[in-house]
């Protein structure tokens, strides 16, 4: 192609005869970066595809002693009937249990498009790349799972050319992210883990679950239902233990957690905890960033 062609616009061809580059960013959080000293030097993506089926007892990413209690596979709680034997079809006993072997697929499936991203970024001489957004979806009714990681890579102006470690990463982009640079804090890394707990249920939670109470009368209508409730707990707590464990004493900021449920039979469920955030390390005192130029006057 040609520095210059006769169809395009006057604006369009010093783009091509400069260096182009591809930015994810809104035009807010684009002028905000460019505030900050942080140029937009392409958009990075890193992709993971695996087979997500089911993970036994025997699977390669099944840990070993968890530091959440619980032996193998990690929490677990049990419960009894307090009827007791009734009949082969009764639910005498019920227990909560964690899922690691699910927990560690996730991740490696959530780290490896993180590194691929990396590399992308590290490939165009990027410092960071801002405005990450993550995906985990089911591709149709394959039995796999796709982790999408794609955000823009900025170079700081000015700045010596990146070392040869990681760039460092972020969900926050525009005025958010000048904000946590304003106060002092600096993005290290985006952070995300999941927790995977599956209920099986013992009598007393599937009659609840039923909407109805025991026809023994060992639980008045409206009782809570301690069994899912605990398993709520636990993911939400395994949850942020796996976060802690990848802080290495930094803090998290723009935490955000989503909870999903996923009814296996008669009150048997697995209860799944995805959080994320972003790590930052304190680097200066609260500093105010100058006045941004307007760049429309209305007179």
């Amino acid at each position: 192609m040609t520095d210059t062609a006769p169809d395009l616009p006057e604006a369009a061809n010093r783009r091509f005869a400069s260096q182009a580059f591809t930015s994810g960013l809104t035009v807010p959080d684009f002028a905000a970066c460019l505030q900050m000293g942080l140029e937009p030097v392409g958009y990075v993506q890193g992709f993971c595809v695996m087979q997500w089926g089911w993970y036994g007892l025997n699977s390669p990413y099944r840990r070993g002693i968890s530091p959440y209690g619980g032996g193998q596979g990690g929490y677990m709680e049990s419960w009894q009937c307090p009827h007791g034997f009734v009949s082969n079809e009764h639910r005498s006993w019920g227990q909560n249990y964690e899922q690691s072997w699910i927990e560690d697929a996730w991740g490696q499936g959530f780290g490896t498009a993180y590194s691929r991203m990396l590399e992308e970024a590290a490939a165009v001489g990027a410092h960071g790349v801002v405005g990450v957004v993550d995906t985990a979806d089911r591709l149709g009714d394959l039995g796999v799972l796709e982790f999408h990681l794609r955000g823009t890579a900025v170079r700081v102006t000015d700045a010596p050319a990146p070392p040869a470690g990681q760039p460092w990463t972020t969900y926050l982009a525009g005025q958010r992210l000048a904000k946590l640079i304003e106060a002092g804090y600096m993005p290290i890394s985006v952070t995300a883990a999941v927790s995977s707990v599956r209920v099986w249920a013992y009598c007393m939670t599937e009659f609840l679950l039923e909407g109805t109470s025991s026809t023994w009368g060992m639980q008045p209508a409206g009782a809570e239902i301690t069994q899912v409730a605990s398993a709520q707990m636990a993911a939400r707590q395994i949850a942020r233990e796996h976060v802690r464990a990848q802080m290495a004493g930094d803090s998290l900021h723009g935490a955000e957690m989503v909870v999903s449920e996923h009814q296996l039979s008669e009150g048997d469920q697995e209860i799944q905890c995805l959080l994320r955030g972003n790590r930052v390390r304190r680097f200066k005192d609260f500093d105010p960033m100058p006045v941004p130029h307007p760049t429309v006057r209305l007179s």
